[in-house]
């Protein structure tokens, strides 16, 4: 039986709200309704208070801390499967735990793997996520796996920029694969921050790789935690005679004093997307949404259409980004 027969229904999680509304506005359709009822201690349940008997479900819910939006996703596909879905995808923005695909010392997890494992037991058919911090993870699943890079969402913005001396900065060795793609698309010079840690979330030593000087940096990197790495990536680059430092991060995470750090950086601006919603207001922090992308995204893969050349559509345009102003969540 063809999918564009069986309808499409688009559920929030509880992490993922506002995006959702967003989704389901640019694909033209209201949101499922999907409840989640709490209990005195702590647990809680999802309800889907339709019928989605025969339809393509699309359950979107990013996965970033505390691991009840992760355990929500899962119990919401098992709903889902148990009232008669014909195919489960599941939305996840911000894939949590990606930091976590190997064994980096003795007796630890690979807890990516593991949700991975966890989805398709849970009763997933495919799962559609952003930007993933290592690209490789796609190989941990069995079914199906829509990769969208936040490159789509970046380029257009930065070619917006219309400034003559822009060179991409990866603010670590680790993000130099993914600033290579946007400076072949602009056709951009790139550098590269080594840094060394001697532990979690603390940088030892930094070195610049490459030329910035009087130049209009853009930092690229997947995820912005502190800011740390960021912050001090932009020191760096001002003392190597940067003219101007802004930062593009697709997710969020922004824990700790991450918000005081960008206060005090030297950076012009950071520019994220809508993956996780902000804790607090910056004057310094731009949202560019990924409501039209993922959007699209869905409606593709509804019609059996290709996810890939959305890539080629959104690179060579400058439109449907959609810039807004941070609120407070």
């Amino acid at each position: 039986m063809s999918s564009l027969i069986n309808p499409v229904k688009i559920f929030a999680g509880s992490a993922s709200l506002s995006l959702t509304r967003g989704i389901c506005e640019y694909y033209g359709i209201e949101p499922g309704d999907l409840t989640v009822n709490r209990f005195s201690d702590g647990e809680f349940q999802p309800n889907f208070n339709e019928s989605v008997r025969g339809c393509d479900v699309f359950l979107v819910q990013s996965t970033y801390p505390n691991s009840d939006n992760l355990m929500e996703l899962l119990m919401s596909i098992d709903a889902a499967k148990r009232a008669s879905a014909n195919y489960i995808t599941a939305v996840i923005p911000y894939f949590g735990f990606a930091r976590q695909d190997r064994k980096d010392k003795p007796r630890v997890s690979i807890a990516s793997k593991l949700i991975a494992d966890l989805l398709s037991a849970a009763g997933a058919n495919r799962v559609m996520t952003m930007e993933l911090h290592a690209p490789q993870i796609q190989g941990f699943f069995n079914i199906p796996v829509d990769h969208l890079e936040s490159s789509i969402i970046f380029v257009p913005y930065i070619s917006a920029l219309n400034q003559e001396n822009i060179v991409i900065a990866a603010p670590d060795v680790g993000a130099s694969n993914r600033i290579r793609e946007v400076a072949k698309a602009l056709n951009l010079p790139m550098v590269i921050c080594d840094k060394e840690r001697r532990k979690a979330n603390e940088i030892a030593n930094m070195t610049v790789i490459g030329d910035v000087q009087d130049k209009d940096v853009v930092l690229i990197d997947d995820i912005i935690d502190t800011g740390g790495t960021l912050c001090k990536s932009s020191a760096m680059l001002m003392d190597k005679g940067a003219k101007s430092i802004r930062a593009l991060c697709c997710h969020p995470v922004l824990s700790g004093k991450a918000y005081e750090n960008i206060e005090n950086s030297v950076l012009t601006e950071l520019v994220v997307t809508d993956t996780i919603p902000l804790k607090h207001h910056s004057d310094k922090i731009k949202v560019l949404s990924v409501a039209p992308l993922i959007a699209r995204a869905i409606r593709n893969v509804h019609e059996n259409g290709s996810v890939s050349s959305l890539y080629k559509h959104i690179l060579s345009s400058q439109t449907n980004l959609e810039l807004k102003s941070v609120k407070n969540s």
